[in-house]
């Protein structure tokens, strides 16, 4: 075999390999993501139940950097806190370690790449005739067949590479040359997006007499490392807790993979002492599972203080915005989550702001502004949101977001186009009352919100604007009165009426985005909710 011949060969096997991972990781995400996501969010209650979850998630969709994603995109939604994650993430690698053993034992071993040809035929059928879930199965199906035509591929040109490249052509012995293959390894899974192709080249290389042990098992360390980069790439736009956890999938990998160097030499007088046995290409995976595993076992007991050490690289910041990741997009439900902690979050700066107007205070105009630019890029958000047409749940869910999103628009137009109007609100004193009474229920439902009890916010809100609506002609005829008795004039008294219906506006707005939000909230946690609708009682001109 020629020169030419074997590097079509072994690129076009890894390109079906890579090919077939891609197209069964994508059925099986399909099959089994709802359940995945379900699964990872609420068996994650320690460090350990993370890392076996990590662990079981990866082995079934076969992606590490799918788990990890999951992972970062879960905490930029809030769905799940950092140190939630942590588990998951050093899980990851040791899920991953999966493919390789089926490479081991039956790629390698069975030569199944003719014989699985009927299943690609038939997964493709299954994906091209039918829907839903059946038509998820033929993709994970066709890509199952495919990775094991794409290692036959890759075995067959791996065994001319010796007459080309042999590993004394490569970096060997020294720290220097480790570090070399290392970084080599990094690079081909940046390139491929995938350790587990490049493993599965390393075992053929390995077995095809390409490299050495060493060499290919600093290639796999390199791997495994490379990972990592897919999950930084996934906190770009995210919050704290979202970089937080990308970072701690880096430093984690890193420090694990250092180990894994330290480790090699005694892996290998224990691999010699066993007289070669199990073949190289076994010994290899068992040294990738090996390495993974101690690593785990090693920064679960000290959980806490890594967790510690991550926080103080990436402190807390106060900021305006969450950060809203492109990539859920096409998962409705996260992407809808993190657009309601988004919605929840102007909330509270608006909500913040109307309690400081009522005191007297002026709007900082930067703030006003930057307010008005993540409202903007939420509502760009939500409209790039990929609903499935027929799941009503969705929809009922995107419809009460954009009426809370409506009302939080509407609500900041409040506050920076009338600041007069709330200016008089909080120094009149016949408004006293009515400004009172809107500054303890702010509270109340400030304090509602950050605990997450929905219903109370809701209930206090409502309540309040239902007051200021039903007191409505009570004030105007006290006022009015007083104009008549000489006490105030009547410019300062039509002031004063534009300024009572500035805090019932207001607070109708914040009963509106309680309700909506806590109607999304609902809807999520799949119970029955109602259609969108004003609050029960309140009648006010929906454009007011």
């Amino acid at each position: 075999m020629n020169y030419g011949e074997v590097v079509i060969q072994t690129l076009g096997g890894l390109g079906l390999f890579l090919l077939g991972m891609s197209i069964m990781t994508e059925g099986l995400r399909a099959l089994a993501g709802a359940a995945m996501r379900r699964y990872l969010m609420r068996f994650t209650r320690s460090p350990l139940s993370g890392a076996v979850t990590g662990t079981a998630t990866t082995a079934i969709l076969q992606s590490s950097s799918a788990t990890t994603v999951a992972a970062v995109g879960f905490v930029s939604a809030g769905l799940m806190s950092f140190s939630q994650a942590l588990g998951i993430i050093f899980g990851a690698n040791l899920g991953t370690t999966l493919t390789g053993w089926i490479v081991a034992l039956i790629g390698f071993k069975l030569k199944l790449g003719t014989a699985l040809l009927p299943v690609v035929f038939v997964g493709s059928a299954l994906r091209l005739m039918f829907r839903g879930r059946v038509a998820a199965l033929g993709t994970a199906l066709a890509g199952f067949g495919l990775i094991f035509i794409g290692i036959d591929q890759l075995q067959s040109g791996m065994a001319g590479l010796p007459a080309i490249i042999s590993p004394e052509d490569l970096p060997q012995g020294g720290v220097l040359s480790a570090l070399g293959l290392v970084g080599l390894g990094m690079l081909a899974t940046v390139i491929t997006q995938s350790s587990s192709a490049g493993v599965a080249t390393a075992m053929a290389a390995l077995a095809g007499g390409a490299i050495d042990f060493t060499q290919a098992a600093s290639l796999i360390i390199g791997m495994d490392i490379g990972t990592t980069v897919t999950a930084a790439l996934a906190t770009i736009g995210g919050g704290n807790e979202a970089r937080r956890t990308g970072l701690s999938h880096v430093i984690y990998n890193l420090l694990t993979g250092v180990g894994a160097l330290l480790l090699l030499p005694v892996f290998l007088q224990g691999w010699a002492m066993t007289v070669g046995l199990p073949p190289a290409e076994v010994a290899l995976v068992a040294f990738h599972t090996g390495f993974n595993l101690l690593g785990v076992m090693a920064v679960l007991p000290f959980s806490r203080q890594f967790a510690a050490l991550v926080r103080w690289l990436v402190p807390d910041q106060r900021g305006l915005s969450v950060g809203l990741d492109t990539r859920l997009l096409a998962d409705p439900p996260a992407a809808m989550r993190l657009t309601h902690e988004a919605l929840l979050e102007q909330a509270r700066h608006l909500i913040s702001w109307v309690e400081q107007m009522l005191i007297g205070q002026r709007l900082d105009a930067a703030s006003v502004a930057e307010v008005q630019r993540e409202l903007d890029r939420i509502q760009h958000y939500a409209d790039n949101i990929e609903l499935d047409a027929q799941n009503a749940a969705q929809q009922a869910r995107l419809i009460a977001l954009i009426h809370a999103l409506d009302h939080l628009q509407r609500l900041h137009e409040r506050c920076e186009e009338e600041p007069e109007r709330a200016a008089k609100a909080g120094k009149a004193s016949l408004l006293a009352p009515a400004r009172l009474g809107l500054l303890q229920a702010l509270q109340s439902i400030s304090r509602a919100l950050d605990s997450g009890e929905w219903q109370e916010a809701v209930a206090v809100s409502q309540a309040q604007s239902l007051a200021m609506q039903n007191a409505m002609h009570q004030v105007r005829d006290d006022v009015i009165r007083a104009a008549s008795q000489g006490q105030i004039d009547i410019a300062d008294s039509t002031l004063m009426l534009q300024s009572y219906r500035w805090m019932r506006r207001v607070s109708l707005h914040i009963a509106h985005v309680c309700d909506y939000l806590g109607q999304e909230v609902v809807a999520a946690a799949g119970h029955e909710t109602p259609n969108p609708t004003a609050p029960d009682g309140l009648n006010a001109d929906p454009l007011s």
